[in-house]
């Protein structure tokens, strides 16, 4: 009943990825995942602010699962007199973790340029070594080198780029022999993948529900909002999303970890405590982690809005978060399996 559809998983995550959703850009990526939810006939609401929440069915006080489809990246901050762009984040995107990068440049009027977020000066080869040391900063020596023919703000504005415009980073999805996942936003449309693989084997399968289900595909978790709003009947909340890889962490790109505290306040004791009984009785393989000093997930918002809920979160674990991600196939079959268990125990 749980086989775990890699190929559909996969290229979920693949079709996802061809749409850039820079967090406030959504209507591309929204207009997507409608369009994957009419494939597996599961009927669904679209937010008035950017998201889509579906109804799986089910009876009893209802849960909501979420993952969330927008994708750090950049905004024009101005254009510079050499033509170049001066840029700032758009969520959690840091200068030394994408310089050199390709990138889009969206207009507000529909156009789309490609460009480079490169380092000023850029050839190191002419560069003062005390400039060459320098930490990048988009302030003051990182910009986004445009393909165009341009020499001036002028030529750059005369094209229609202009304080406001979003920039999306190139994903470079690469899915090697090994099993290994390396591609940008992992965070967390990989995640988004694994709730579509579990709602289609539902739906196909006709299997019956613990309880009432939505899934809630948010638009604006990068920036800390994307689900301050839920349906009326919502008692629960879980977060599909990654579980960073690092040092002090037990989190490992194989497995799914259970998420026990993040940077804002530990996950509901008893809900957690649910989530391991159900890892341990479906095999899935599991750790438990704590994910500090700067990480949160969209339950957060959910209980800081004031809802009555309790909330906990899973997820697969990633290395290089909000970089050139990497995590496993055995990462997302393992928070597939959990998913499944969890929803059907």
């Amino acid at each position: 009943m749980n086989n775990f559809d890699e190929k559909y998983c996969l290229t979920s995550f693949e079709r996802l990825l061809e749409k850039d959703s820079t967090t406030g850009q959504y209507e591309e990526v929204q207009a997507l995942i409608c369009e994957m939810l009419d494939e597996i006939c599961v009927p669904y609401e679209v937010t008035r602010k950017g998201g889509v929440i579906a109804n799986l069915g089910g009876e009893g006080e209802a849960l909501v699962v979420t993952a969330h489809l927008d994708d750090i990246g950049l905004m024009v901050r101005h254009v510079n007199a050499d033509g170049t762009l001066n840029v700032c984040a758009v969520g959690g995107l840091y200068p030394f973790y994408c310089v050199t990068e390709n990138v889009r440049i969206y207009t507000r009027d529909g156009k789309v340029y490609t460009g480079s977020i490169c380092r000023t000066p850029n050839s190191v080869h002419v560069t003062e070594e005390e400039l060459r040391v320098a930490l990048p900063d988009y302030r003051t020596n990182v910009c986004v080198v445009l393909d165009e023919d341009v020499k001036c703000a002028a030529d750059t504005l005369a094209l229609g780029i202009d304080t406001g415009d979003m920039i999306a980073l190139y994903p470079r999805f690469e899915y090697t022999a090994s099993g290994y996942i390396k591609s940008r936003f992992i965070d967390d449309k990989a995640c988004a993948a694994v709730l579509l693989a579990a709602m289609k084997r539902i739906k196909e399968q006709g299997i019956k529900l613990n309880r009432k289900v939505y899934a809630y595909f948010a638009m604006y978790e990068e920036i800390g909002h994307g689900t301050v709003y839920l349906p009326e009947d919502v008692k629960d909340i879980l977060a599909i999303d990654i579980a960073p890889t690092g040092p002090d962490q037990n989190s490992d790109e194989k497995k799914v970890s259970i998420f026990c505290k993040d940077s804002r306040f530990p996950y509901h004791w008893g809900m957690t405590n649910e989530l391991r009984e159900a890892a341990k009785a479906s095999g899935a393989d599991f750790v438990m982690d704590i994910f500090t000093p700067h990480y949160g997930t969209d339950c957060d918002p959910s209980v800081l809005a004031g809802y009555d809920i309790r909330h906990a979160a899973i997820g697969p674990g990633t290395a290089n978060s909000h970089g050139y991600e990497r995590t496993h196939i055995k990462g997302l079959e393992n928070t597939y399996k959990l998913l499944m268990a969890y929803l059907t125990k």
